[in-house]
Formats: structure tokens, sequence, C-alpha cells
């Protein structure tokens, strides 16, 4: 059984040419319904987000597999021939088992170390197996990606550095104030960003939105979307000292938030920490307000230089990964090759026990009568010679089925010997142990 890969992704393709591939929803069964339809497929698993679809397969025949789900592709999408070309892959087998642990663990995604295609490769392999789709190599297959996932992002912490001006908003406030638990946050400025950093700050914790703007019924908007409230700019110095956070982003070509305005209210808190992100392009906040005691103010560049800082530890952390990866892949390979070397050595072993039992009665038919022991002689010498000429290569066989072309010595073999092989019954005894580490 060979596994294949043939997609398009955020690397390859626009996403004008991506939003071709979308399945989804009913398209979903009706897609699976086609896959299965493939003399050339045996299992299939489909994997779509925004930035890649992805079909997984395996087939007994690489040639006529991989022919077929371009054929797939290339029907769902309505692309032709050439325009597909350009932006399909296909890598072969070794390297379609290393794309799929790469992008279970976040190192193919647009966004390095990301977390949520994670769940996604989780999701995509549960709904083929509920759509009968996938088989014993592929839910293997999945299971191990999944697990190398988990194991990457648990021991190498890649997903653990904030890579967004949100996230790192985050990361800072975290620095000040400890947890962000009940905390209240400012908003001024009812633009997207403001909004994006707001609602994760949400999600960690804090509670409380005040939002302000110049315009006072989008401040009113963004406050409802937020099921915070809003408050008129003229009010901001009043109701500062209630925010722990302060995000500032608007359009204004001056300061909005500066000393005659908001130094008396900051001085109030008396050295009560309040953290102020100016995000804004020109500033927002009066550099000047970061002296008085109490106050932590960071503006875009301080929130980039966490971002960078992250990055290159994102880096650093997915070197870590590719080694977890490749170790992975190997137990992987050689797993995936025995499913090919265990029943190719037996099939070639049952053969010639089978020759040599047939030449041997034939032997001792024409020899006439022999004692036991000229019997035993001619059995002894008659196994000896079978032993003699499978040894090497059996050995080298089960050496190869450790590399990765160990799929192909055994496809030599089979049809060297012309030998009948059935792997159903090896899959059935060992595919459990391929997605699950001993």
């Amino acid at each position: 059984m060979y596994v294949l890969v043939a997609g398009v992704n955020h690397k390859t393709a626009p996403v004008e040419i991506r939003e071709k591939f979308s399945i989804s929803g009913p398209a979903l069964q009706e897609a699976y319904a086609s896959l299965n339809s493939c003399s050339g497929v045996e299992g299939s698993i489909i994997l779509h987000t925004c930035n890649r679809t992805e079909v997984y397969a395996t087939t007994r025949n690489i040639d006529e597999g991989a022919k077929d789900l371009e054929g797939f592709l290339r029907q769902f999408s309505g692309l032709g021939y050439h325009e597909l070309k350009k932006y399909l892959y296909q890598p072969n087998c070794h390297d379609a088992i290393l794309h799929l642990f790469r992008v279970a663990a976040g190192l193919d995604s647009m966004i390095l170390g990301e977390n949520q295609i994670l769940g996604q490769v989780k999701d995509a392999y549960l709904q083929a197996i509920e759509l009968g789709s996938s088989d014993g190599v592929l839910n293997a297959l999945f299971q191990k990606a999944i697990y190398v996932g988990k194991r990457v992002r648990t021991e190498t912490g890649l997903d653990k550095y904030p890579i967004s001006i949100s996230a790192a908003a985050v990361e800072l406030a975290r620095r000040c104030l400890g947890s962000l638990e009940n905390k209240t946050v400012m908003v001024i400025g009812a633009g997207e960003m403001s909004e994006l950093t707001t609602r994760y700050l949400m999600q960690n914790g804090v509670k409380s939105v005040i939002v302000s703007n110049r315009s006072y019924d989008k401040a009113l908007l963004l406050a409802e979307s937020l099921q915070g409230r809003a408050i008129r700019l003229t009010d901001l110095p009043d109701v500062l000292p209630q925010a722990d956070i302060v995000i500032s982003c608007t359009a204004a070509a001056h300061y909005v938030m500066h000393d005659h305005n908001c130094g008396e209210s900051l001085r109030k808190r008396q050295g009560r920490p309040i953290i102020l992100i100016d995000i804004a392009v020109p500033r927002d906040i009066d550099p000047a307000l970061g002296d008085i005691p109490g106050v932590y103010l960071y503006d875009i560049d301080d929130l980039q230089g966490v971002v960078d800082a992250n990055y290159m530890e994102r880096q650093r952390a997915s070197k870590e990964a590719e080694k977890i990866i490749a170790e992975e892949l190997d137990k992987f390979n050689q797993w995936l090759t025995s499913l090919y070397a265990v029943p190719v050595i037996a099939a070639l072993k049952s053969q010639a026990e089978a020759i040599k039992h047939q030449e041997l009665q034939k032997a001792l038919n024409r020899m006439g009568p022999l004692s036991d022991h000229q019997q035993k002689v001619l059995s002894s010498m008659a196994n000896s010679i079978v032993n003699r000429l499978l040894h090497n290569p059996v050995i080298t066989l089960k050496e190869m089925a450790a590399s990765n072309q160990g799929h192909l010595y055994a496809e030599v073999v089979k049809k060297l010997f012309d030998l009948q092989v059935s792997y159903e019954e090896t899959m059935a005894d060992e595919t459990v142990e391929a997605g699950n580490p001993r």
C-alpha cells in the first residue's frame, strides 16, 4: 500500500484559486463518493482549511492513484489540466507522510506554529471515518500525525511565543499586571485593530470593556459587539481611573492622551499599575505619560520587538520540531514498509516450501524404495538448499524494509518470483501499532 497526497495551499496558489477547491458541507460527502469510485484509490482523507485543500489517499498502484487524485481535483475545481498543474503539488510517498507531519506540527502554516491546524487535521480524520472513506493505513497515518503535532508543541513550546501584534499586547499586559482575570480594558478608537486586540484580551481573561471614540455612534456599535459600554472622548479623563489596560488606535494627527487631559487621572492612581498600548501611527499617547509611576507605556515598535523576538524563538523551536518529525517519520516508515516486507517474505517462504515439497516427492518416487535414513538425508539436503537460497534475499529484504525504498524492494521480489501476496492480514494485525508509540 502506498500513501499519496495531492493538493494546493497558500504557498502554491492565491486565494482566488484556493477557493475553487473548497470542499465542505454537502460537497464533502459528494467528494468522498467520487474518490471512493476511483479504481486506483483504496482509502482517502480530505483536509480542507482556508489555506489548503489536500487529499491523502492509499493505493496499490502509484501511477494510477496519482492520476485519480489529479483527475478528482481537476473535476472538482473546474480547472483545466495545464492550469491545475501550475498550482498542484503531488510529493512522493515518503514526502507525502513527511508533509502531513509538518502540517500537523504547524510548520507548513502561514503563521509558523499556529495551533488551529492540529484540530483541523483531527476533524478531517474523524469525518473520513464517519463517511467510511479512510482505511487502516490512513487511520494509522493520521493518528501518528496528531501524536506528532501534540509532541512537537509539548516538547518544543513552538506555540508558546505570540507572533501577532494582538498576542504581543496580551503578553506585555501579563508582564505588567500578572493575571488578566477580571481586568478592565479601555479602547480608544473603533477600528479593526482596536477591536481585534480587545477581543484577544477578552479571550485571555479581561471581563469589562469601555469604548471611546471621536464618533460616539461608532463607539456605541463597537461597545455593543463587545458587550461593553461606550463613553464620549471628552469623558476619557474621568473614566480612565477605572481601566487597567488602555488600547489606543485612532487616525488622529496629534496625541489623544497627553499630560494636559490625562496626566492628573494617572497620577491619582498613586502607582497602581496601568498599561497603555499605543498601536497608532502617528502615535496617540504622549511618551511623557510613561514617566508617571505605575504607568507602563508601549508603542507599535515595542510590540513589534516582542513579535520579532518571539518569531526567533519559534524558529529555534521549529528546528527542534523537525528533529522530532524526522524521528517519528522513521518509525512510521519502518512500520509501513514492514507491511510490504512481512507478507512478501511469508509468501516467498511458502512458495519455496511448496516447490521443495513437490520436487522432493518427485525425486523420491523416481528412486524407488529408500531407507528412512536415506529419505532424511535427501529431505535435509532439500531444506538446506532452499534455506541457503532464501537466506540472503530474506535478510536483505528485512534490512531494506527500514529504508525509504523498502516498498520498492518488496515489489521487485514479488514480481521476480510471481508471488501471490495478501496484505490484509498483516494490516489487521499491525495497523493499530503504527499510530501509537510503544
